[in-house]
């Protein structure tokens, strides 16, 4: 039976698949994959979304944690009106959230899985094994974990930022077998629960939002955490300022990433970014929007978490059931730290093949940024692969920093399903 959805035109979609169109199979159930599906949808393809609702967020976000951007920047893209996360707190009767109020991430979440009820429809939790193009025809097969096979018309890949965290080699050699919780060396997306390391002495090594905050949460566990940043400061976000004068507007310009003309300017026309040379396309990727904290979390971590700045990690090895790192400080000088655990807030690598469920075959055709791992996209997200689509962080080194954010979810999910549409 077709679920009728806001937004959505059955007879629509029963006429793409009555035509024998196979579905559109969306590869991912976070706020990227749930807005390209809500607009696939409303659009009247069959669509058919594989991934666990807010999955990332309900599994790589330790407890207590909140979202980095503000609530104008956090809304999902739905096809009409009332899917902003201000409607989702309305009609639960909660009071609207402002610049000044940090957003908990399990509201995210409960805000992701209101979405996908309400413009999504069925979400189904088996994962995919694999995709591949058949050996005639067009279009892919698609494999799924309970062994069953099925063919699409057009795959969205959606998968966030799912198995590109990036541990270094220098730590990554504590844990032959892998990082993890239960390993001497774990990151930042392996955790829901930082309290198991209380009484234990945890060694973050990072210096943006993710370590700041892993290392309020670990203090406020019972951990004794300190930060080892690479950089010479700890950079912080300003507090908003909900009154700016006139002058500042136009000398700062506010956009969903913050303010400034070069972050207003990719965030209005993300789809100018494609145009820049790609080295200039990775070099705004990587230095746009540097590792720093919330303005929020700076009285949790500033004199009472140990932040030690110009440290950098040069080696690190088991010594019993302890780790000991060689670090390197300001000067040139060398000291032995011994801990019980290593965070590594390191972030992420943007890799075509840290997504096995791609054939390698598939991922060998899929042409790459130059100096990336990251997929070519033409301006409607499609790969150099016809009918294969990269939506969220895997499209930032051609659109710029706003697909690392829940703020890019609309640009991508109009220009994906009109694309699809068409084809």
């Amino acid at each position: 039976m077709t679920q009728s959805l806001p937004g959505q035109s059955p007879a629509q979609e029963q006429a793409f698949a009555g035509a024998g169109r196979p579905p559109v199979v969306v590869i991912g159930a976070g706020p990227y994959g749930l807005s390209v599906a809500a607009h696939l949808r409303a659009a009247g393809l069959p669509v058919r979304v594989f991934g666990e609702v807010m999955g990332s967020w309900r599994h790589a976000m330790a407890t207590g944690m909140f979202l980095k951007s503000t609530p104008a920047a956090t809304d999902l893209s739905a096809p009409e009106p009332g899917g902003r996360l201000a409607d989702f707190r309305r009609e639960h009767g909660e009071p609207e959230l402002t610049e000044l109020t940090p957003i908990p991430c399990d509201v995210f979440v409960r805000y992701g899985q209101w979405f996908q009820k309400r413009y999504v429809g069925e979400v189904e939790p088996t994962r995919v094994t694999a995709v591949e193009r058949p050996e005639s025809g067009s279009g892919f097969v698609v494999r799924l974990d309970d062994g069953k096979e099925m063919a699409a018309s057009a795959v969205v890949v959606a998968t966030g930022l799912n198995g590109l965290a990036h541990v270094p080699d220098e730590l990554r050699q504590l844990a032959p077998e892998g990082p993890g919780p239960r390993a001497p060396v774990s990151h930042t997306s392996h955790h829901t629960d930082l309290s198991v390391y209380a009484g234990r002495r945890v060694a973050v090594v990072g210096g943006g939002q993710s370590a700041l905050e892993s290392a309020a949460l670990l203090h406020e566990a019972g951990a004794e955490a300190q930060v080892l940043v690479r950089e010479r400061h700890v950079l912080w976000g300003m507090t908003p300022d909900l009154g700016r004068p006139w002058s500042q507007r136009v000398a700062k310009p506010a956009s969903p990433l913050g303010t400034g003309w070069v972050l207003a300017a990719v965030c209005a026309a993300p789809g100018s970014v494609r145009w820049f040379p790609a080295a200039g396309r990775l070099l705004l990727f990587r230095r746009a929007l540097g590792p720093s904290g919330g303005w929020w979390l700076r009285d949790r971590v500033e004199g009472v978490v140990r932040v030690r700045t110009s440290r950098r990690v040069t080696g690190a090895m088991l010594s019993g059931p302890a780790v000991r790192l060689d670090v390197a400080g300001p000067g040139g000088e060398r000291e032995s730290l011994t801990v019980d655990h290593v965070l590594a807030a390191t972030g992420y690598r943007l890799d075509l093949d840290a997504l096995p469920f791609l054939s390698p075959a598939l991922r060998r055709a899929v042409e790459c940024v130059p100096g990336s791992r990251a997929p070519a996209l033409r301006g409607t997200f499609e790969s150099s692969v016809p009918g294969l689509y990269f939506t969220g962080s895997l499209a930032a080194p051609m659109f710029g920093p706003m697909m690392r954010f829940v703020a890019g979810t609309r640009f991508a999910a109009v220009r994906i399903a009109r694309h699809v549409r068409s084809s």
